[in-house]
């Protein structure tokens, strides 16, 4: 059985962004499926992490073709040729010609920035399939451009059709801040609604989002994200009281809670803060708002690897949900690797949420909502005790049905179904 994958994202692309499919593609065919990718031979990712490439199956067959993007003409008039934007952080740039670009982005790029990449694809996978036997496409978004490609095949071809939503459409955290018009709004609505209508099986990473597009599509299921490798064993941990947030941290993730909980503290516990990735200039002057300063310290994007090693060395582990109407329906796929570390979780987010579901099953940490700050030093204090007896630890249960291995298997069930 041969599967043709359409994902925007694929190695040298680092993030979260690639990690899905990426990993269902290593396993599959231990399940007597083969896959083929389609995507981009001149993308522009926002981070690139060429040791992902090590993890693509050997022989695996990867059919590109060009792109054009807007981006590349922002970036022609730009003064700085290397900035790249992550899709959330569109909202909260200032400036004149920034709000023309965002206004621009989201009402005549629909349904995204790579919708240029829709008539090529079309025309090149309608003579691919011609000539290749494929058994089932599988679109993963976004960018949801990748969906409307197979949508327009589904269409042309009557070919079985899985669609993937590693995150939602209109219901994403940051859609509320894009400049929609009414007419946009309903442009994307109505191409969502296509796209559950028509495919044959929906694909989507936690239950909120089911429950949302149930009413769509009777074929809905949830696969969520996980992690690879062995369970973390004892591993030398930090000397200090490290907090460590692993990902991306936007104007809407700013965890103003646990700044104003770690001021509070500052004389009660001693503490280091690691923000890794990209972080928004909102929780910048935040931390120096509450005079934190000197306990926070960032490291810019590092490779996938090495991300782990400061996973399995922290502490705490701490995870911060985008504080917008979706947040109850938020996973940030960092949560699978922060059980694999096997360290105490602290996050900040909706208590009757997905998130708080998956770690409070694994009795894997702590979940506060956005304004529990009492709770939350109280939390606090107490780890900080476990740490200086040295018995800082969980034992989480139920982590392995989160190996990549694991969900491959039941994607797989639905591929053959």
């Amino acid at each position: 059985m041969k599967v043709l994958i359409i994902t925007y994202y694929w190695p040298p692309a680092g993030g979260s962004g690639v990690q899905r499919w990426l990993k269902f593609v290593k396993y599959l065919q231990d399940f007597g499926i083969t896959p083929v990718i389609y995507t981009v031979e001149n993308p522009d990712y926002p981070v690139t992490d060429e040791t992902l490439q090590a993890d693509i199956p050997e022989g695996i067959e990867v059919v590109k073709q060009l792109i054009w993007e807007p981006y590349q003409l922002v970036s022609f008039f730009s003064k700085n040729k290397n900035v790249k934007t992550s899709a959330g952080f569109l909202g909260t740039k200032k400036g004149v010609m920034s709000k023309v670009a965002t206004y621009i982005r989201a009402n005549y790029f629909i349904p995204d920035a790579r919708m240029f990449w829709i008539k090529p694809s079309v025309a090149y996978l309608e003579n691919y399939l011609s000539e290749n036997k494929i058994d089932t496409i599988i679109s993963t978004g976004p960018p949801h451009t990748t969906h409307v490609i197979a949508l327009k095949l589904k269409q042309q071809n009557n070919i079985r059709w899985i669609a993937d939503f590693r995150d939602p459409w209109t219901e994403i955290d940051y859609f509320h801040q894009l400049p929609l018009t009414k007419k946009s709004i309903k442009k994307h609505e109505k191409l969502e609604q296509q796209v559950l209508k028509i495919a044959d099986e929906v694909l989507v990473v936690g239950q909120t989002m089911k429950e949302s597009y149930d009413i769509f599509s009777k074929n809905v299921h949830v696969i969520t994200n996980g992690f690879d490798g062995d369970l973390s064993s004892e591993t030398n941990l930090d000397n200090e009281f490290t907090i460590t947030h692993i990902g991306m941290l936007n104007a809407d993730r700013n965890p103003l809670i646990l700044w104003q909980a770690l001021s509070e503290l500052k004389k009660k516990i001693t503490f280091k803060v690691q923000l890794i990735g990209k972080v928004a200039i909102e929780v910048k002057e935040s931390i120096k708002e509450f005079d934190l300063s000197e306990s926070v310290s960032f490291v810019d994007y590092v490779p996938h690897e090495e991300v782990k090693t400061y996973q399995q060395k922290s502490q705490v582990l701490l995870l911060a949900v985008n504080n917008v109407p979706s947040a109850k329906g938020i996973i940030t796929g960092k949560i699978f690797e922060y059980l694999q570390a096997q360290r105490p979780i602290v996050a900040i987010a909706p208590k009757n949420g997905d998130l708080a579901v998956i770690i409070e099953k694994a009795k894997a940490g702590f979940v506060v909502d956005f304004n529990e700050t009492e709770k939350l030093k109280e939390i606090l204090v107490d780890l900080h005790t476990q740490y200086k007896q040295k018995n800082l630890q969980i034992n989480a249960v139920g982590v392995t049905q989160y190996h990549r291995k694991a969900l491959t298997a039941q994607l797989a069930n639905i591929i053959k179904k």
